[in-house]
This record gives structure tokens, sequence and C-alpha cells, in this order.
């Protein structure tokens, strides 16, 4: 009996675990924490940071080329939240997750969004959000503080008009 206490742990030990990464959907961070850092370069060459961020409503959407949920977003956030949205206090970042910049040109071409992107190379920026590994179809929302007021995953609707909508209000502040 003794010898099955340590693989008994280790079993409900990791079912905490993932039981965690499914009501937080992969995020390893919440509602109401800060953002990581950012440090970004779009493609444009303009720097993204924390500190020239805060004061903006942000949305960051992680996306890649070959994510067909990623796709089907995409004209959504343009039309929904960069056309209606632009301006001085807001910002929606394309942030792709580990292409060349060659690959990724040809996605913003083929999916026809002018929001701003920029290149995760390593994936780094991304795991900031999230635990190893997990999927990439994603968009964080930024309050004016700099901090997480909003998460989404995969591409739902009903979630998509709440984030919609949850935007509108920070703006309203």
């Amino acid at each position: 009996m003794k010898k099955c206490i340590p693989i008994i742990l280790f079993l409900f030990f990791s079912m905490i675990i993932t039981s965690q990464n499914n009501i937080n959907r992969g995020y390893k961070l919440s509602v109401g924490d800060p953002a990581p850092k950012i440090d970004l370069t779009l493609l444009d060459g303009r720097v993204l940071s924390n500190e020239n961020l805060k004061g903006k409503v942000v949305v960051i959407q992680f996306t890649a080329s070959w994510c067909g949920v990623c796709i089907k977003e995409m004209p959504h956030l343009e039309k929904e939240l960069w056309q209606r949205f632009k301006q001085d206090e807001f910002i929606l970042i394309g942030v792709d997750l580990k292409e060349e910049i060659d690959v990724v040109k040809r996605f913003i071409k083929k999916t026809k969004v002018t929001y701003p992107f920029t290149i995760d190379h390593d994936g780094s920026f991304f795991e900031s959000f999230t635990f190893p590994n997990a999927g990439v179809t994603r968009n964080i929302v930024l309050d004016k503080k700099g901090n997480i007021s909003f998460l989404t995953r995969l591409y739902d609707e009903k979630e998509f008009s709440d984030m919609v909508d949850h935007v509108e209000k920070l703006l309203s502040k």
C-alpha cells in the first residue's frame, strides 16, 4: 500500500492541474492581473511596450496562418473591433506565432486585415500569457491601466460579441 501512495498523489495532482487548465482554458493569467512584459516591434517598425500602451484599450490577438479558427475570426476582428474603434485610445495587435515574415505578410494579405501585426518568433510572448502548448486562437483585452480585463479562447460568436461590448464599455470610461 505504501508503494501506491506516491502514484495516487501524482494522479491526484495531475487531475488538479488538468482541471485548472480546462477552467482557465490554457491561460496562466486571469482577469485582473497586470499584463506581462510587452516589448513588441510591429511590422511597420513601431515599438510597443507596457508603458506606451497605458491609456489605451488593447486587444492582443494571437494567431497563425495555419489556424483555421483564427482565419474565421479575423474578418470579425477587422470589422467589429478595428474598423469600429480604431482611434488614439484603442489598438488591436495581431501577434503571429512562430512564422517567418514572408508567410505572415501573405497571411495578412489573404485575410485582408489592416490592423497592426507583429511576430512572436520564439513563442515567449504567447507563453507569458499561456501554459506551454496552449492553443493559439486567443484574444486578450487590456484595460487602460494595463490589466487583463477579458480573455477569449477559440472563436465563439457569443463570447466575441461580449468582448466587443466589453471593449466599448472600456472605451467609454
